[in-house]
């Protein structure tokens, strides 16, 4: 029986699988160009219409052929912030808590309950905030307007005639979304925190919260960041479950967070199925502007992560 030489075989595995993953990630790149040059073509005629004008006005009349985008963005930009406001603290201390302070046997199945929640689908966030949520917050809402009536910058904030489904609806359900998300993220970074510097902040005299103070958050400081931005993509793209919940007020831009309004992906949600090619348009030049955001957000964030990732392996 002839002998096979597989002196050679190895390295052309190598080769292989170097050539199939650069392949896979060429491909990746590829799609999102043709995505974009897609979009970038099908708004021209919005762009030809409304100039730059499309970008500043505030009026949104598909009737009069009338298109600006600013009041969707600000909505996207306010919804994404509560959602942040809200979250990152819940997110942080969860992390902090699986981390430093709970027991194996307990840090199991809060490990389990965050992924689950991470793998809900949107639309089952969106419902459960139009039937469940919407109307308790109301009555929550009233009660907050009603407290700091009279202040001035608190007034604006949590203004009149508040709103079940609202900006600040949006927000909490966008928060409830991403908290898993940060939460993850947040945990592996702070895992990545050397022992020795534990220890060494504990021989110190330093009690649990100094030793997180001392050394954890500054190590995991670049990571935290990066997960927080990886939050910020997510709920900045979100599309069924702020299109129930915001409102789809158009053209409201105000900083009352009670008040109904409408973000980028909720408007092309809730507007596609009618839309003529004018109409279209001006909804792709949206989604493009969107998807353009949220690139740069995860390239950002992603950069954060595995630099402190890096930092801290090469700490270890």
């Amino acid at each position: 029986m002839a002998e096979i030489d597989l002196r050679g075989a190895p390295a052309h595995a190598d080769r292989a699988f170097r050539g199939i993953a650069i392949g896979a990630a060429a491909l990746v790149l590829l799609v999102l160009a043709l995505i974009a040059i897609e979009m970038s073509s099908r708004m021209g005629p919005v762009l030809d219409r409304m100039g730059f004008d499309y970008f500043t006005s505030r009026r949104w009349s598909p009737a009069e052929r009338l298109f600006g985008a600013l009041p969707f963005l600000w909505g996207t930009l306010y919804t994404a912030l509560i959602a942040l406001l809200l979250s990152v603290p819940v997110s942080l201390m969860v992390a902090l808590f699986v981390t430093q302070v709970a027991t194996p046997r307990l840090r199991k199945p809060i490990v389990y309950v965050l992924d689950l929640l991470a793998v809900v689908p949107s639309v089952v966030y969106g419902l459960w905030g139009v039937l469940v949520l919407a109307a308790p917050l109301q009555r929550i809402y009233t009660n907050i307007h009603e407290a700091v009536d009279g202040i001035p910058v608190l007034q604006s904030i949590f203004g009149d005639t508040p709103q079940g489904r609202s900006f600040m609806t949006a927000g909490v359900i966008l928060a409830i979304m991403i908290t898993p998300i940060i939460t993850s993220l947040a945990r592996e970074v702070i895992d990545t925190t050397p022992q020795s510097e534990k220890e060494a902040a504990y021989a110190l005299g330093a009690t649990r919260w100094e030793m997180i103070r001392a050394s954890v958050l500054p190590h995991s400081k670049g990571g935290l960041v990066g997960a927080v931005m990886l939050g910020l993509g997510r709920a900045m793209g979100e599309t069924i479950a702020a299109a129930l919940v915001i409102g789809s007020s158009i053209g409201q831009i105000t900083i009352n967070a009670f008040a109904p309004g409408n973000s980028m992906p909720a408007v092309i949600a809730n507007e596609w199925g009618e839309a003529n090619d004018l109409h279209k348009s001006a909804m792709i030049a949206l989604a493009l502007f969107l998807f353009v955001i949220t690139i740069v957000v995860n390239l950002v964030s992603s950069a954060i992560v595995q630099r402190s990732l890096q930092r801290g392996r090469g700490k270890l």
